[in-house]
């Protein structure tokens, strides 16, 4: 995959995603990406946007100060 930021190589890796909702901060590790070799920017495949967005509105119900979610561990 090409980085959309700079245009250098992509290779595929794991992250960790942190997102602030006001009151909670949610923390999802293991996350799968491209990382770019050069500028070291972060992209998702669409899917993965998806099931993020599926966690942090998991997260946000359970309405802790923080949350730390394993990715590959949430249906």
């Amino acid at each position: 995959m090409v980085c959309m930021n700079c245009g250098a190589n992509a290779e595929k890796g794991f992250t960790t995603d942190v997102t602030d909702v006001g009151d909670c901060l949610i923390i999802v590790r293991n996350v799968p990406c491209y990382k770019c070799e050069k500028c070291n920017e972060v992209l998702y495949t669409a899917d993965v946007v998806a099931h993020l967005e599926k966690i942090v509105e998991m997260a946000k119900q359970l309405m802790q100060e923080v949350s730390i979610i394993d990715y590959g561990k949430v249906a």
